[in-house]
């Protein structure tokens, strides 16, 4: 499936919406958050709108900036 069908899927809106969640938690913009990850702003961006799929070990690195538990996205 193509990122582009997985924005649809309930449990994807779900991730991307705790994505967003935890870096507004996390007292970051977006920006803060790309240079936290050495990404650009548009690369969180593009996540949080679910247009850029991520995988386990991008999610690990979002988990560490936000300071979350990996359960807190998946759960």
């Amino acid at each position: 499936m193509s990122n582009r069908g997985k924005k649809y899927l309930p449990k994807y809106k779900k991730l991307v919406r705790k994505l967003r969640e935890a870096r507004v938690e996390a007292g970051l913009t977006q920006v803060d958050a790309g240079k936290l990850l050495k990404k650009p702003q548009s690369y969180v961006s593009k996540v949080e709108r679910g247009e850029r799929g991520v995988d386990a070990l991008e999610l690990a690195e979002f988990a560490k900036v936000y300071k979350k538990q990996m359960d807190y996205f998946v759960g």
